[in-house]
């Protein structure tokens, strides 16, 4: 096993990861999961967010020019897109919709440059009210909408706690803009309160997702919970879900470990105050690189095998972010860390939300 324990930021390391986004970006800005893969907005934003970290700045910005180009006129984009085309046409996944808004806080963070934010803005409100657009009188948020624009009769904790976390950077954004959202501060708290106290609201009509690690740590990672909550939630299932000097399962009954779950579930530690295991973690990821230094999406353990032998951009994307947290390379370093708003976390009487534009 590789393990590497650096002490700062290990910029060579995570070099071929960079070189690997800016080879696959295309000349419009997009960039796919990977060569002859497609595009989703989601795992885009996160790969753009690598780049911003690494300093390539015009790649970062030209990321999210393509964005701006592909947004339909509702605010919202398609689930994917193949060779610069919609490759999926029958939904628009409502977490997808929103993460721009934590993207360009991100890259803002980092550059303080006006003119991006003065460009990027109208876009992340056309995005946000796209998904509030979804959101129920009970706070949770339809998980997406269908190809006509109607709501997809469901709600994900983890698409939902993304959600929660990019409205706090939409109301930041706002701020910073000088414009008041008081809808987008009521909805975001909405929100809260259906992923704390209402559990019925979230897989009503599938199986529960609680089998997968992002159920379990993204709520602690978006801040829905305070750091004493937080705590407990990660130490509850820690066993079910973490393999130790191999990474977090993807799923708690599937002998698999991947490496953007796992750097997720660093950020999360490190959210509770928890660095120690944050850096074993982290650390024990160095194995499951290539031998041109970009990392694999996963380890099957049990047959003992990399799988799939792919390497995602999302997945080099989400290695920077929790490196950045780790060793706080940039000023955006704490963004997954902190919640720069207050989280009101005390047991609420049940009672309807009136969402905007009702």
């Amino acid at each position: 096993m590789t393990t590497l324990t650096p002490e700062r930021y290990p910029e060579a390391l995570l070099r071929p990861n960079i070189d690997y986004i800016l080879d696959l970006q295309r000349e419009n800005g997009e960039i796919p999961w990977f060569s002859g893969g497609h595009t989703d907005p989601w795992n885009h934003t996160e790969a753009a967010m690598a780049l911003s970290i690494a300093g390539e700045f015009d790649a970062a910005q030209r990321a999210y020019e393509w964005l701006q180009a592909e947004q339909l006129e509702d605010g919202s984009w398609w689930a994917s897109y193949v060779n610069g085309e919609a490759a999926n046409i029958t939904r628009r996944e409502s977490n997808y919709v929103a993460y721009i808004a934590t993207g360009v806080w991100h890259h803002y963070l980092i550059t303080a440059d006006s003119e991006f934010l003065d460009t990027m803005f109208p876009v992340v409100d056309r995005a946000i009210e796209f998904v509030l657009d979804l959101q129920s009188e009970h706070g949770d948020v339809a998980w997406g909408s269908d190809g006509l624009g109607y709501p997809l009769d469901d709600a994900l904790v983890t698409g939902c706690s993304s959600i929660y976390k990019s409205l706090e950077c939409a109301i930041r954004l706002s701020r910073a803009k000088g414009v008041l959202k008081p809808q987008w501060i009521a909805a975001r708290q909405a929100l809260g309160t259906a992923l704390r106290h209402r559990p019925e609201r979230f897989d009503r009509n599938w199986e529960s997702k609680s089998r997968y690690a992002m159920d379990w740590f993204y709520p602690v990672l978006a801040g829905v919970f305070d750091v004493s909550q937080g705590r407990e939630r990660i130490d509850a299932r820690w066993s079910e879900f973490v393999e130790a000097d191999l990474g977090c399962r993807c799923e708690n009954h599937q002998p698999w470990v991947t490496v953007a779950e796992s750097c997720e579930l660093t950020m999360a530690l490190l959210a509770i105050g928890d660095r120690s295991r944050a850096e074993t973690l982290f650390n024990s990821l160095w194995q499951w690189r290539d031998d041109d230094g970009v990392f694999w999406t996963g380890y099957q353990f049990e047959e003992q095998i990399l799988w799939p032998l792919e390497k995602p951009t999302w997945t080099a994307g989400a290695a920077l972010l929790a490196a950045d947290a780790l060793y706080h390379h940039t000023k955006a370093s704490d963004l997954f860390l902190k919640s720069t708003l207050p989280t009101d976390t005390r047991k609420r009487k049940s009672r309807s939300f009136k969402p905007a534009g009702v």
